[in-house]
This record gives structure tokens, sequence and C-alpha cells, in this order.
């Protein structure tokens, strides 16, 4: 088990649920338009955000965002010790930093303001900006990866800082989950996971459900962002997603649905896409099933909580592998709904 940090009341690691983050992408700086994204992620789940701090007015404003945000803050610094000094004194929950990149003599600065407020700090390694004498010795390898994170880890522990969260992040989904497993078997430090430049919403989702999602059944990873070019809310969606596949979360309906063969007698496609909207209502946590043969559906989805099933006309709506009744075929999703209500 890994340790336990603390990000503004929301416990990451130590046995604690796996938390879903996100970044905003507004300008800072906007007060305004950065609350009302954070608002948004949170209506969709996102439970930690992240804002850029480029520059010394996008510091000054983390204090007003933090204020009125409805979920902790963490602040992004690069390079300048003093946005990062800034940000921790204005109220941020948390900071993501490379020690290596703020000099050494500034990041006991960082380390000292971090513990005084407890604020807890991500270590954030990408295969793409290793250190170049690493890249030397390594390659960009998995093992560059968790090595630079154990150079930047030195440099806080040197001054007695160990409330650290690591993260190592690349775009091929191979060399981040190579990382994450070797630095999960070398520290107990959690892990924020993440397939970084994953991609638009089809292939970054896909990219981040391997990735992500096969650490997260190894019994990898504390926290998780899945990185999208797109809107940031799509990220908070398809890490709930990527949580309950793997088995790891448990909120709301699963849909299982057949992939339909030679024998299915009705536009199971259709009837599948209909279900799944409707079920966006439904924050139920159960296993509905729509399937394609009335002779064998019932049987196959026996784990769904309850389904349909279709056949010439008509099909069956069943519970828990035991038909309930024959419906005719256009009144088989109101029929589903009406049981799932009742369930």
């Amino acid at each position: 088990m890994t340790r336990q940090i603390n990000v503004g009341g929301v416990l990451i690691g130590g046995g604690a649920p796996v938390t879903i983050q996100s970044m905003t992408n507004t300008p800072t700086q906007d007060v305004a338009a950065t609350l009302r994204q954070i608002r948004e992620l949170a209506a969709a789940g996102c439970e930690i955000v992240r804002v850029a701090v480029p520059d010394m007015e996008a510091a000054h404003a983390v204090g007003k965002i933090k204020e009125s945000s409805p979920i902790p803050v963490v602040v992004d610094i690069h390079f300048d010790y003093k946005l990062a000094l800034e940000a921790i004194a204005a109220g941020a929950d948390k900071v993501r930093i490379n020690p290596g990149n703020i000099g050494r003599y500034y990041v006991k600065q960082v380390a000292d303001a971090c513990r005084q407020r407890g604020i807890p700090i991500r270590i954030g390694v990408n295969s793409g900006s290793l250190d170049h004498n690493v890249v030397a010795r390594y390659g960009v390898t998995p093992q560059a990866m968790v090595e630079s994170a154990f150079q930047h880890i030195r440099m806080l522990e040197r001054y007695d800082f160990t409330d650290i969260c690591v993260s190592l992040k690349s775009s091929n989904v191979q060399t981040a989950m190579q990382a994450y497993q070797l630095m999960h078997c070398r520290s107990d430090y959690p892990l924020h996971i993440g397939v970084t430049e994953a991609g638009t919403v089809r292939m970054g989702t896909l990219k981040s459900a391997v990735g992500i999602g096969g650490l997260l059944a190894l019994g990898i990873g504390d926290t998780m962002r899945v990185s999208l070019s797109a809107d940031p809310v799509e990220e908070v969606y398809a890490a709930r997603e990527i949580l309950k596949a793997a088995g790891v979360r448990k909120e709301g309906p699963e849909l299982v649905s057949c992939p339909t063969c030679g024998r299915t007698k009705i536009d199971l496609i259709a009837l599948a896409n209909q279900v799944e909207e409707r079920l966006k209502t439904v924050d139920k946590p159960i296993t509905v099933a729509v399937m394609g043969c009335a002779v064998n559906g019932p049987g196959e989805a026996a784990a769904a909580d309850c389904g349909i099933a279709g056949g010439v006309g008509e099909g069956l709506l069943f519970q828990k592998g035991e038909i309930v009744k024959k419906v005719p075929q256009d009144q088989l999703v109101d029929e589903l709904f009406s049981l799932i209500a009742e369930l």
C-alpha cells in the first residue's frame, strides 16, 4: 500500500479510492471563466482540478479561484520558484513541479513553504522532457523516467519533505505502463497515473483505457487524469468509465450488450443505443443487458440485474437470468425502465 497525502481534504493513496483529476484550459487570470469551468468539471465528477500558473498574474488569481472552487486546486509550475511561492501563499492545495527545473537553491524554499501549510508536491516526470544526463545513460526509457523521478524525490527528501505524489507520463502507452510498474516496485509514494498527450476523444480515450485501465487492473494508481485534446469535461467522463470498466468503482449503471450475429431478428444496435441514452438519467449501481437472442440472451446475461432480449416482433424482459415476461418489441425499452425503477 502506498503512503497517503491530503489534497485539500481529498485523500490520495493509503487505500483511499482512486480520484479523478482534470485541468482547466482557460487563462487562469480570468477568474470567472476558470471558476465556471471548474464547476462544470466538478458537476461531471472531477474531484481535484489543476490550473496552469505561467506568470505572476495567474499566481495572484489562485487565491480568488481557491475561495470559490468546489474542489481542491492544484497549481502547475514550470521553472519559476517565485510563482510556486506566490500560489502557495494564495492557498493552493497542491503544487506540481519538477524540483530539478527550479534550481537546487530554491527547492528548499518551496519545500519549506509547502510543509508550513501542509501542501503536498506532485513530481511530474514526462518522457519528452527528461534530463539530458539521464537520457545519455538510459535513453528515453521507462528506466530513465523512474531514475528522473528519484532524482527529484531525493532533492525534496534532502529537506525532510516527503509529502509527495509522483507521475511518470508518456504519450506511448507501453512506456508509461512500464514506468509506473517499475516505480510501484521501488517506491511507496502515491502515483498519479495517466497517458499524456493521448489525443482526441476517440483515440485518447482508447489509449487511456488501455494504459490507465491496465495499471488499475494491476492494483497500481492512486489518482488519475485522462489527457484529451477536447473539452476537459470529456476527460472526466472518460475517467469515470475507465474506473467502472476496470472494476475499481461501482457507480451508476453499466450496460452490457451482445455484438449481434445472424440469429438477431431486431435492430439491436439501435435498441442498445436507446437504452444507453436513457441510462444517463439512472444513478443506480446496476448492470443492464441488451441481448439479441431470446433463446440464449437471458442465460448469457444472467449476471445482469435486468435486461431485455429480442425476438421476432416481441422480446423477453428478464431479471437475474429469470424471464419476467414477454413484451411486444415496441414496448421493450419502456418495460425495461419500469423494471429498473422497481429495483
